[in-house]
């Protein structure tokens, strides 16, 4: 683990992150020893430190800086946080604080191989997501809904739970994003008050249309995925997942055009 670019796995009790969970986390695969899809990764990073009004990072420090930690294990997942720094007592943040800047692998997630080809089950959350327009598309620190949803279910044969917010809008999962399949084009929720924009998301949406397939992102209701032709769901760790089971409604897991599937998995783990 680096820490401000040092071996360490301490940080200070007083830093903003751990007091108010005032930063920022990137999710990346690591695949051959190099991270995969580091740049775009990055950019969301800088954006949210746009939105966030964090000092910027040093791009090029975190771009070597991750590519070393990488390079220390050939399939791993990398996570990349960026805390606003250390400060005293309150919520107001002072305007020269120094980032504090984490980097560190862990062991690449035992998901079942098969889990992209037959597909998963999927469950409907109790736990709502909060709107806040400044925050929606970000990917911040603050996550304890997904925490609270997460721990609804303990069954193993139930592989993610559909999240929805206040006004029963489907959102997302509790780690991925969601697209339905529906007459040939693609369907993802519309993320303007919560959520989080997700970097493989942004792959299927860009791929999609670059086949012609028609992808939109627009406001779903539970009711609508029920009536889908089909589910996927998607993140930088698992690439796409078809959904063969949602809240009793069963769905074929073969609706995805392949080529589709080929070129974002493609683009997903690139590395270069």
């Amino acid at each position: 683990m680096l820490i401000n670019g040092q071996p360490s796995h301490l940080i200070s009790a007083l830093d903003r992150g751990l007091q108010y969970g005032d930063g920022l986390f990137e999710t990346l695969a690591v695949i051959n020893g190099k991270p995969a899809l580091l740049d775009r990764h990055l950019e969301r990073l800088v954006a949210g430190c746009q939105a966030l009004g964090m000092v910027q990072p040093d791009i090029n420090q975190l771009r070597e800086e991750s590519r070393a930690e990488a390079a220390q294990t050939s399939r791993a997942v990398l996570k990349i946080i960026l805390t606003r720094g250390e400060g005293g007592r309150g919520y107001n943040p002072a305007s020269t604080m120094t980032p504090t800047r984490i980097i560190h692998t862990t062991p690449w997630p035992d998901y079942p191989d098969d889990h992209a080809r037959v597909g998963v089950a999927v469950r409907l959350c109790d736990t709502r997501l909060g709107w806040n327009a400044r925050l929606a598309g970000l990917k911040h620190l603050n996550r304890l809904e997904q925490v609270l949803a997460r721990a609804e279910w303990s069954d193993p044969g139930i592989n993610e739970g559909v999240v929805l917010d206040g006004a029963d809008n489907v959102i997302e999962g509790t780690m991925s994003n969601l697209f339905l399949v529906k007459s040939g084009q693609l369907i993802t929720p519309l993320l303007d008050q919560c959520g989080v924009k997700g970097i493989m998301r942004q792959v299927v949406i860009e791929t999609a249309r670059d086949l012609a397939i028609k992808a939109e992102e627009q406001q779903v209701r539970v009711d609508d995925l029920k009536a889908a032709d089909g589910l996927f769901l998607t993140n930088s760790l698992i690439g796409i997942w078809p959904v063969r089971v949602f809240d009793g409604v069963e769905y074929p897991v073969n609706l995805i055009d392949q080529t589709l599937l080929r070129t974002v998995i493609s683009k997903g783990f690139a590395t270069v």
